[in-house]
């Protein structure tokens, strides 16, 4: 004969704030809260204290009105008696600072205290360039990168398997329909895991790659100073000055780099008188397809009138043309860094 059942205890219930404890009152107003419909952010709290205060809520059963009035009362004196709060540990200190102390700072305060960078490494591993997603893939396995490539967006990670190895983005391509069974747990270690290879990784001293500094010196380099440099380098290297050609942009890739309809922002910001300069200083077949471009599609009136004052300017001096052909090019290197127009890639330009 099987025994009688314990019979359940009678729901807690609690009258009078004295005997309870700071935990006890912290969960009545997580519950006022969550009852009153707020947003209460829990999962910013260590795991362990999201453990606790959820064991807390499940083991309390009733509050009478007084005991949660005098609660909410003391909570609310509390927060009127604060003057100020700090980030209370090391990583959301570091979290507070980001951007406002220097990256090699924040980087060796990690180390010495331990913590790793907070936030969902996901969004960051997702916010990577195709370049360096392509090498961590190379440096994982199958598995891991199939998970990369289940994580990052679709468009993101079809260009991350496009500059792989066919071998292996057929295997990696394969693996992704083995991740339905991948639990939560597993992607959040994973994403871990690649966050902190990113951490260990050295700083480097230029953000930009050595090709596209290169490119931006030489794009303000007189023309045939940058054809002698570019056809040295090419002898040492064909590689790298190819990768350095395709980071240039000089006023004779106007034609072939930049859209019709982003032409009036250059007349914008480039006053009159510097493209009747180009227009007449226009020399070579690249030049004058340039300012053709640039008349082309800017209004009838104004494209009459630069031609008029670019026929009385006469001949024009190579020093005088370079610094007028290079403010055109730096108003357009302003218009792309600040995202109002965006360039066509060589790349593009050879697929065309």
């Amino acid at each position: 004969m099987l025994p009688a059942p314990t019979p359940l205890p009678p729901p807690a219930r609690i009258s009078g704030p004295d005997g309870l404890s700071r935990k006890a009152k912290a969960a009545i107003i997580v519950q006022f809260l969550l009852n009153e419909g707020a947003d209460v952010p829990l999962a910013s709290l260590e795991e362990e204290l999201q453990a606790e205060l959820t064991l807390l809520l499940g083991n309390m059963r009733y509050v009478d009105r007084n005991t949660l009035n005098a609660v909410v009362r003391e909570f609310a004196d509390e927060l009127d008696g604060v003057g100020l709060s700090f980030p209370g540990n090391m990583a959301n200190a570091l979290t507070a600072l980001d951007g406002k102390i220097s990256t090699r700072t924040a980087q060796r305060l990690r180390k010495e205290a331990g913590v790793r960078q907070t936030g969902d490494p996901w969004v960051r591993i997702n916010g990577l360039e195709v370049e360096k997603l392509v090498d961590l893939v190379q440096s994982e396995s199958t598995e891991v990168a199939a998970v990369m490539m289940s994580k990052i967006d679709v468009a993101k990670a079809a260009k991350v398997l496009g500059a792989l190895p066919g071998d292996r983005a057929r295997r990696i391509s394969f693996a992704v329909s083995m991740t339905a069974s991948v639990t939560p747990d597993a992607v959040d270690r994973i994403g871990i895991s690649l966050a902190a290879q990113l951490d260990a990784e050295p700083l480097k001293a230029f953000k930009s790659k050595p090709n596209e500094r290169l490119g931006a010196i030489l794009n303000y380099s007189a023309s045939d100073k940058r054809d002698e440099l570019l056809g040295s380098l090419e002898e040492q290297d064909a590689h790298f000055a190819d990768s350095v050609r395709k980071a240039i942009f000089t006023f004779a890739n106007i034609p072939t780099r930049m859209k019709e309809v982003d032409v009036p922002k250059i007349m914008r910001d480039v006053p009159q008188d510097v493209i009747a300069l180009c227009v007449a200083a226009a020399a070579s077949d690249e030049e004058v397809a340039a300012v053709d471009f640039i008349l082309s599609n800017s209004s009838k009136r104004l494209a009459t009138a630069i031609k008029e004052e670019a026929d009385q300017l006469g001949e024009v001096s190579g020093r005088k043309a370079d610094r007028a052909m290079a403010q055109v090019v730096s108003a357009i290197r302003a218009l792309v860094d600040n995202g109002e127009i965006e360039l066509r890639q060589p790349d593009d330009e050879e697929d065309g």
